[in-house]
């Protein structure tokens, strides 16, 4: 019976150095994405009988049921749920903000995150096992300009962690909560709608975080003992000595960087 960790917004990023951080683990793991063609490298370096594709949209929970209930009917359960799909649009005061880009995020990282859940709660239970990592963020405890509806979203993320932590007391389910700083990705370009340039600057002198980084987090999260609950682990760059505050080089600082 295989045992498989499912990812949402697995083909790039976080998602997908998780997916390939497991993955070179031995870990079966299930990647629901709307862009599944982006996985086909994975599939053929590991495997069907370790990697399986699910095309789902995490805004629609039915397809993500659908998704996850294909796993269950082929003889496989549920290790884990890693809610790691999740976008920021926007850049300025809420007052200036698009209400479709308001949408966008609350339906990919509030209700997406539920979705998730929804589909893999009852399959845990039934065994009393599992363990659901919801990725959150720094920007739901430190507030910054342009922050306003993403980061209340990540806070949405925070909360229900902590709660469904409760909700799942003596079913055997764990449930962890990670919150990288910055982490240099596809994420920038979402946020600036394309602009390369834009999302480049951002991480003009310093170290961010890779998605491996984070990876290597969630692993060790997961792979602590069953009686062990991760509750909530905060990650940033030495670049990023406290909440949102960056650590720029001068440029004199910078040239002598390798």
């Amino acid at each position: 019976m295989t045992k498989w960790t499912v990812i949402t917004g697995g083909t790039a990023g976080i998602g997908r150095a998780v997916a390939e951080r497991f993955l070179k683990e031995g870990l079966p793991v299930a990647v629901l994405a709307r862009r599944v063609e982006r996985l086909d490298d994975l599939v053929d370096a590991f495997g069907p009988g370790l990697i399986r594709v699910e095309r789902a949209d995490v805004r629609d929970g039915e397809s993500v049921a659908t998704a996850v209930e294909a796993l269950l009917q082929d003889g496989g359960e549920i290790a884990a749920l890693v809610n790691n799909a999740g976008l920021s649009l926007g850049l300025g005061a809420l007052h200036d903000g698009a209400v479709e880009d308001w949408g966008t995020m609350i339906d990919t990282n509030v209700s997406g995150v539920l979705h998730g859940i929804r589909a893999v709660l009852p399959a845990m239970r039934r065994t009393g096992a599992g363990h659901i990592i919801n990725l959150g963020s720094l920007a739901a405890e430190y507030p910054f300009f342009g922050g306003n509806v993403y980061a209340a979203t990540k806070a949405f993320v925070h909360h229900l962690s902590a709660n469904l932590r409760v909700d799942v007391q003596g079913t055997g389910i764990r449930v962890t909560c990670i919150a990288p700083g910055m982490v240099r990705s596809e994420f920038a370009l979402v946020r600036f709608k394309g602009d390369q340039d834009r999302a480049d600057a951002l991480y003009d002198g310093i170290r961010p975080l890779a998605p491996e980084d984070v990876a290597d987090t969630v692993l060790w999260a997961h792979r602590t003992p069953a009686h062990v609950n991760v509750n909530y682990v905060e990650l940033m760059s030495i670049d990023q000595p406290f909440g949102l505050s960056l650590t720029r080089p001068a440029p004199a600082q910078r040239k002598e960087t390798p």
